[in-house]
């Protein structure tokens, strides 16, 4: 309805009412208008109805949705079933072009529109999130894995003699077999123990450096985000080391966008390396570099429209909200393990510069057998607590041609087996208090197992019996 269409309804209802529809769809049109003006997350969430009304605005842009049109290529937005035509809000045609996903498409003006303002929004979001010093980003339809690979095959142009990827090692298979499907052969180095927590061998990394020579190293790859006792890489100085021997640094952020701890390491980097940020969108802080890595295909418009909801949902208010929650959950669930661990025997690791998981030990578990630190692992899945990670002593696993002792503990040797949870972004009291008293009965249960097997309990701690009241 535009404004000559409401004057003609004032001949059909009463203009009054009319003027006043017509104010409230202004409301609508006011939000959307200052969005393409800004391009930033608006700062309180829209409703529904705004955000489906600025879709279909959308939607009528693109051709395969134009009245009278008459499609004769090969990708003229066809769908078969209504329904996944809905699902998509008839956008359908993707976003870039061929060889160029950052390129806008012809035929599709409205998702090429969607595509261009969720990068703005991510990027406004990245800000917020702490990393100020970015200059611009755009969100692929990919995950962590492929990312990365997408990431390393565009680096070899720019370093066509590198043959290997220096990596700091996480127990993480995507990253792993990123770096091989790319083409490239990583260079596992362990950490260093350092209390509970597992850090950066930033003397290993070097030597790794100066062995191979920099010119037959692609980059660095480091990590943020990760499972307990491991803990963010040390960016700073890996940086500063890349620096030093003109070595490109890659950052898997992986799911540390919803940690502003994550995000100030990377804010603190110096903007002289190359870093990136993955999963599902990458960031740029070389321009170069951004425009080589976007030369690749059409994509699906699918995580742009999906993250763009999601941000105009919440607004930038919604998402610190988030934040702060997030924060606020990781402190509570870490006194709830504490307080269980020591009920148990056990004890919550102590990994303060991990800012999303934590790990208590399962040392009593071990000294019964390995078999009852896995058995807590089923036990748990069985009765519905999704996301929590055991890891036993000894694990060995193949990846890709590589043999990793001591898998999921991202160390060779590792001396206690762990129990893992973390707080992440949506995560509720709820879940912590459901969770710790199913933890509490799985360990109860085993407890309760093993001295039926041995003929003897085992001792009780005098907090034990109120564990997960």
């Amino acid at each position: 309805m535009n404004s000559e269409n409401f004057s003609i309804s004032e001949k059909i209802v009463s203009p009054s009412y009319i003027r006043q529809g017509s104010q409230a769809r202004r409301s609508h049109e006011q939000l959307i208008r200052l969005l393409l003006e800004q391009g930033k997350c608006p700062e309180e969430g829209w409703s529904e109805s705004t955000i489906e009304l600025f879709l279909n605005e959308l939607a009528v842009m693109d051709s395969n949705n134009f009245l009278g049109n008459c499609g004769v290529g090969e990708r003229e937005g066809r769908v078969a079933s209504s329904l996944v035509a809905r699902r998509h809000y008839r956008l359908i045609h993707g976003i870039g072009r061929s060889g160029d996903i950052a390129a806008i498409q012809p035929k599709a003006t409205g998702s090429s529109l969607l595509n261009k303002l969720t990068n703005s929004v991510v990027l406004d979001i990245l800000k917020l999130s702490g990393v100020r010093s970015v200059a611009s980003c755009f969100v692929v339809p990919m995950a962590t894995g492929m990312s990365l690979t997408l990431c390393f095959l565009t680096l070899r142009h720019k370093r066509p003699k590198g043959r290997y990827i220096i990596w700091p090692r996480i127990d993480q298979k995507s990253c792993f077999k990123a770096m091989i499907t790319a083409g490239f052969e990583p260079v596992v180095v362990e950490n260093i123990l350092e209390g509970d927590e597992l850090r950066t061998d930033m003397e290993a990394v070097e030597r790794k450096v100066q062995e191979l020579g920099a010119e037959n190293i692609l980059c660095v790859h480091s990590t943020t985000s990760c499972f307990a006792p491991r803990v963010p890489d040390r960016l700073e100085e890996l940086a500063t080391m890349s620096a030093k021997y003109d070595i490109p640094h890659v950052v898997n952020n992986a799911y540390g966008v919803q940690s502003s701890k994550c995000m100030h390491l990377i804010q603190q980097v110096p903007t002289h390396t190359q870093n990136l940020l993955h999963y599902s969108l990458i960031l740029k802080l070389i321009t170069s570099f951004f425009s080589l890595i976007s030369l690749i295909c059409r994509a699906s418009a699918s995580p742009s429209l999906d993250v763009l909801i999601t941000l105009l949902t919440l607004g930038a208010s919604g998402y610190r909200k988030l934040l702060a929650e997030q924060k606020e959950m990781y402190t509570y669930l870490a006194q709830e393990l504490k307080r269980l661990a020591a009920a148990h025997g056990e004890r919550l690791l102590h990994t303060p510069h991990n800012p999303i998981s934590l790990a208590m030990s399962l040392d009593g578990l071990q000294t019964q057998s390995s078999k009852s630190v896995t058995q807590l692992g089923s036990m748990l899945f069985t009765r519905q607590v999704s996301g929590a990670r055991v890891v036993a002593l000894g694990n060995k696993q193949m990846v890709s041609g590589h043999m990793f002792c001591g898998f999921m503990s991202h160390s060779e040797a590792y001396p206690h087996p762990y129990l893992n949870a973390a707080s992440a972004v949506g995560i509720t009291r709820d879940d912590v208090t459901l969770c710790i008293k199913r933890l509490d009965k799985c360990l109860k249960s085993l407890r309760k197992e093993s001295s039926t097997r041995s003929g003897s309990p085992l001792p009780l701690t005098g907090q034990e019996d109120h564990a997960g009241e």
